[in-house]
């Protein structure tokens, strides 16, 4: 993928100046909207929540985006929407200024104003939240972050305040030149102090819920639906076209494609591998291939036998043949991945290690001989569970693993998958050996992959520790330069390589069915689109 430009100015130049572009639905002039601006978007699993500090998956992220508002948005090509904030300034890259537009209102019509974007930054970082994004404060480096997720100080000690009730300014414990892109992540949204004071957990419920994006979900059916209505109080409602969207729970591929064939879906989630290039024949113009910056991994339990000995985990790695994977298994124009980062990253190229130059018979030689040094051979073969998540295509990959284990080691993997909300609890409590995952670009800087393998961060949960890894990255994040900062990311990859705390598989590219009335439709290199962008075509 190229290297655009305009990110490597965006995340070394001043993001401080106001916004030079807004997201809204861009009607082409002669296009004739159909009377009905109605959506169907497939979209997966069903989400863990509507809370936007529980969550940690695009599943959730795609209902977030849509109920509601960042603080700004940062585009693939640098340039920075104004969201909440219609201007913002910043001093030495340290301490941010951000002046939120006048007359902002929740959903229910109530003000939106300072002060809850400071109460949304001190509930994502309060240990009582046990948000699986606590962390993400700390790897913006926001004044006391680290302190207050090592119960050292209070929430309210954030490096956060409220000039007004207007401004907000926050300050870093260090100068960070990314950190706008940073902010533009669905973690980040400011969320509605008054109505989760007032109703606690109750407060996503659709009887209860209060957000600021531009649609308001109405109905929430469990493990099947959840339809939104246009907020008439958003901000920018005026450049929004739909005024409903339906968002379907459809876990099989299959099923989604089915549905969608028979009219019921307009954009789908994914596509089935088994049928990828009939559809492509069959519906050229319906099949949408995008970049997608985000990694398939197996993620060890490195704090549990047999995972923590890093000879195994190389093992297994290599005893994968992941163009096999990529090619045969899915075939709809993955990468096979060996390393953590993607391809595509602004400024930064990885390097790849020597065995990704090897033959399959090379590394299945120099994975037997790691093997049997962490002592299991035929007579004592290596046993453990892959656990993944209810899907055809996660299926179709476990089941390809397993052989390739089978047959170039010899050792046995029991298969296990469980529904996504239960995976991601048995991921966070540790209760797994080896689990799928994977993990999407949050901003484009490497550190979004690099900070998640911090001992201290709340995305590692294979609990992987090496102190020389987290020393390189605190030099990174101090680093005068982008070829520094390059050479550093580098030791930490060589790291990874040697110490193998998760598989990295295949890099992703997004796979969608959209309907030819579908206008608007744009997915950015995280994998997001959005439905204020989006309009229908009389049909």
């Amino acid at each position: 993928m190229a290297i655009d430009k305009g990110w490597l100015a965006s995340i070394f130049g001043v993001l401080s100046v106001a916004a030079v572009s807004v997201q809204a639905a861009e009607v082409p002039a002669g296009v004739q909207l159909a009377d009905k601006q109605e959506l169907v978007r497939a979209n997966g699993s069903e989400p863990a929540s509507l809370d936007p500090h529980k969550v940690e998956s695009d599943v959730e992220g795609n209902l977030i985006h849509d109920f509601f508002e960042k603080l700004v948005s940062v585009h693939d090509d640098g340039t920075v929407a104004p969201g909440l904030a219609d201007r913002w300034e910043n001093k030495d890259n340290q301490v941010w200024t951000f002046h939120l537009r006048p007359g902002l209102k929740w959903s229910d019509g109530s003000p939106i104003t300072a002060d809850d974007v400071v109460f949304s930054w001190q509930r994502l970082i309060d240990p009582k939240t046990l948000s699986p994004y606590q962390s993400y404060l700390g790897s913006m480096h926001v004044l006391n972050a680290s302190d207050i997720i090592a119960g050292k100080k209070s929430p309210q000690e954030l490096g956060i305040k409220a000039l007004d009730k207007q401004t907000v300014q926050v300050t870093l414990d260090q100068p960070l030149s990314y950190f706008l892109p940073m902010v533009d992540h669905y973690v980040m949204v400011t969320v509605p102090k008054a109505a989760i004071e007032k109703f606690g957990d109750k407060w996503t419920q659709t009887s209860n819920f209060v957000g600021s994006g531009p649609f308001v979900p109405t109905e929430w059916v469990v493990n099947e639906r959840i339809t939104a209505k246009r907020n008439v109080n958003y901000w920018d409602n005026a450049h929004t076209v739909l005024n409903k969207v339906t968002y379907l729970v459809i876990v099989s591929n299959t099923a989604e494609v089915n549905r969608y064939k028979a009219g019921e879906v307009d954009t789908t989630y994914t596509m089935p591998n088994q049928l990828f290039k009939s559809l492509q024949q069959e519906l050229p113009n319906e099949v949408k291939v995008t970049p997608y910056l985000s990694t398939y991994i197996y993620r060890f339990n490195t704090q549990k036998p047999p995972f923590n000995d890093p000879r195994v985990r190389r093992a297994l790695d290599l005893a994968l043949d992941k163009s096999v994977i990529a090619d045969k298994v899915l075939g709809q124009g993955q990468v096979p991945a060996y390393n953590y980062v993607p391809r595509g990253m602004a400024g930064y190229t990885s390097n790849q290690p020597e065995w990704a130059n090897w033959t399959q018979q090379q590394r299945n030689a120099e994975a037997k001989k790691l093997l049997k040094e962490a002592g299991y051979d035929a007579s004592h073969p290596l046993k453990f569970q892959l656990l993944y998540n209810t899907s055809e295509s996660h299926q179709k990959i476990a089941i390809a693993a397993a052989s390739m284990w089978k047959q170039n080691l010899g050792a046995e993997a029991t298969l296990l998958n469980q529904e996504w909300k239960t995976l991601l609890d048995t991921s966070r409590t540790g209760n797994f050996e080896v689990v799928r995952n994977s993990w999407g670009a949050d901003y484009n800087e490497p550190s979004t992959y690099f900070d998640t393998l911090r001992a201290n961060d709340s995305n590692n949960t294979g609990k992987f520790t090496d102190k020389a890894y987290d020393e390189v990255l605190d030099k990174a994040v101090m680093a005068s330069s982008l070829e520094a900062r390059n050479a550093l990311y580098h030791q930490a990859e060589t790291i990874l390589q040697q110490q193998m705390p998760l598989i990295p598989i295949y890099y992703y590219v997004r796979s969608q069915m959209v309907k030819p009335y579908v206008g608007g439709f744009k997915p950015d290199l995280k994998g997001d689109f959005y439905s204020k962008d989006i309009y229908i075509v009389k049909h």
